[in-house]
């Protein structure tokens, strides 16, 4: 028997999922992976076969959800990615708590339509719009999954299907780094064979008013540089004799933000320039000694570029950053010296990168000294100090023990990292695409464009075939946190590497209080060409 085939059937799944509160490391987010089990167990498929269904823990308690839909004697399986959890609803204002029901929220917003901007107002006037939080990212995506799912416990598929639903996509992509080793160990356990992994992430606008629709064959990098600004404290009462780290990372912020020379070119598609996530001084009590230490941390996206290419931008915006730092210093002592008056300060600042730090430390204090340091930390570790933080007092606590290097710069990396991948060069996935927009022309009158980076980030970034021209290696050996409370599964990545495609539904304004999304592409047409696609993949292989 079917549930989930129709728009209405759909939209009605949309619901039930949307009214689990599930924003990233709330309850809500683990209610919602029990409340997909348990829609799943009682159908025929997983009565006959539960151990093809798994709730998998998470180290920290949440649950990610395998579905797996077994054709009898077969290996060829295509993988279906979806993530669970959603983004905070405070920029609702009064309508926050309607944030979680589209139907009453939609209508309630018709009765106040002036509160919405322009082209929010007329998609609700002129077109099929649910408006609510996670009815675009990514709710619809997974309720279109499910129904595929639901097409293969029915048999209609020649080949396996798996459903991959995560937790933590919104923040830091916990749930798909632990859904890595366990897509590995059940392609050992089960003898899969992946052939392709579908996401079911939105549409995301290239530009403001864009009504174009898109798939997409890959998705794009994102590293998370930051920069610990290691000054030389001193009194409020004597400011030239040491050289304050708010002015250091003040500096850093002109050269970094929106700097064009990060922007890379691919095609016609354009990485966004670098934002700052973060800045501040890490000095948490009031006194009148100048901070000695400052972080800032930069939303760095790429495409194809090496590391060694993005290091080199970053450490060049860093000596920018640092003459202007010494020019400054200089310029205004000499408002505040007289006559032959000078300084014994000096601001000579040091550039240099995390494991050119960890080296210097060792150096100084012995592998053995810096080793139990390190340790002491890890152990000591509040679970509530998120890996930003626990990153940048790994660098802070080095630095520390090489103050006759300050004032320096350090460049690290912190996590959310995601590879950038692309199957857009991949002729078996070339034929699929074709397949879905010859399709959604000729039937449906829908021009459907392909992009080859999905720019809204995805966890297809750790199982699909990296776009990038230099190892993650180069990354991780200046992220100081890899492998001390956070892991990437490098060599489960490269067991289960896969081609990628991104057909998703039709919506607006994702992490805003405007998002919504349209239900008749995505509940009527969506899922035709997605399974026709996946067909298409099955009889192809």
């Amino acid at each position: 028997m079917n549930h989930w085939q129709t728009k209405d059937e759909l939209t009605d799944l949309l619901c039930a999922l949307v009214e689990y509160p599930s924003i990233t490391e709330s309850n809500a987010e683990i209610a919602i992976m029990e409340y997909l089990y348990y829609i799943l167990e009682d159908r025929d498929y997983y009565q006959n076969q539960p151990d093809h269904l798994n709730l998998h823990p998470l180290k920290d308690g949440r649950q990610l959800l395998t579905a797996l839909v077994k054709k009898e004697n077969a290996t060829k399986t295509v993988v279906l990615i979806a993530h669970a959890d959603v983004v905070g609803v405070e920029d609702y204002g009064s309508y926050e708590n309607l944030a979680f029901y589209p139907v009453e929220l939609t209508i309630e917003l018709h009765k106040n339509i002036e509160d919405l901007p322009k082209t929010a107002a007329q998609d609700l006037l002129q077109g099929d719009w649910l408006f609510g939080r996670g009815t675009m990212d990514m709710k619809a995506g997974l309720a279109v999954h499910l129904s595929m799912l639901e097409r293969a416990m029915n048999g209609e598929f020649d080949g396996n299907l798996l459903l991959v639903v995560v937790p933590d996509e919104e923040m830091n992509s916990a749930g798909m780094l632990t859904a890595v080793p366990a897509l590995a160990e059940m392609k050992e356990k089960e003898n899969l064979d992946y052939m392709i992994a579908f996401n079911g992430e939105p549409m995301f606008s290239k530009f403001p008013g864009d009504s174009s629709y898109y798939l997409y064959t890959g998705s794009i990098g994102k590293t998370l540089p930051g920069f610990l600004c290691y000054g030389k404290e001193t009194h409020v009462g004597e400011p030239f004799a040491g050289l304050n780290a708010n002015l250091m990372v003040s500096y850093l912020a002109q050269e970094m933000e929106l700097n064009e020379s990060f922007i890379e070119k691919v095609g016609g598609e354009r990485t966004p320039p670098p934002i700052s996530l973060m800045q501040r001084d890490l000095k948490f009590e009031y006194s009148v000694q100048t901070p000695q230490s400052a972080v800032a941390m930069y939303n760095v996206l790429y495409m194809k570029q090496s590391i060694q290419d993005l290091n080199e931008k970053l450490l060049q915006a860093a000596q920018r950053a640092r003459a202007k730092i010494i020019n400054h210093y200089h310029h205004q002592a000499s408002f505040y010296l007289e006559g032959t008056q000078t300084s014994s300060f000096s601001p000579d600042i040091q550039i240099l990168t995390y494991e050119q730090l960890h080296k210097e430390a060792v150096e100084r204090h012995g592998k053995r000294e810096i080793d139990r340091r390190l340790n002491r930390l890890i152990n000591q570790r509040d679970q509530s100090q998120g890996d930003r933080d626990f990153s940048t007092l790994l660098v802070q606590n080095l630095a520390a023990l090489c103050k006759d290097l300050s004032p320096m710069i350090v460049l690290f990396y912190s996590p959310p990292f995601y590879p950038s991948v692309s199957s857009h060069h991949d002729s078996y996935v070339q034929e699929g695409v074709k397949l879905a927009v010859d399709m959604a022309k000729r039937d449906y009158d829908v021009e459907l464009e392909e992009v080859e980076y999905f720019t809204g980030l995805s966890d297809l970034s750790f199982i699909g075939p990296t776009a990038m021209t230099s190892p993650i290696d180069d990354l991780l050996k200046q992220m100081p946190i890899q492998g001390h409370g956070y892991e990437l599964p490098v060599e489960s990545m490269e067991a289960i590497t896969m081609p990628v495609i991104n057909i998703g539904p039709l919506g607006r304004d994702p992490h805003q209080w405007t998002e919504r999304l349209e239900l008749t592409y995505s509940f009527e047409k969506l899922p035709k060409i997605l399974s026709k696609t996946i067909h298409h993949f099955f009889n192809k292989s």
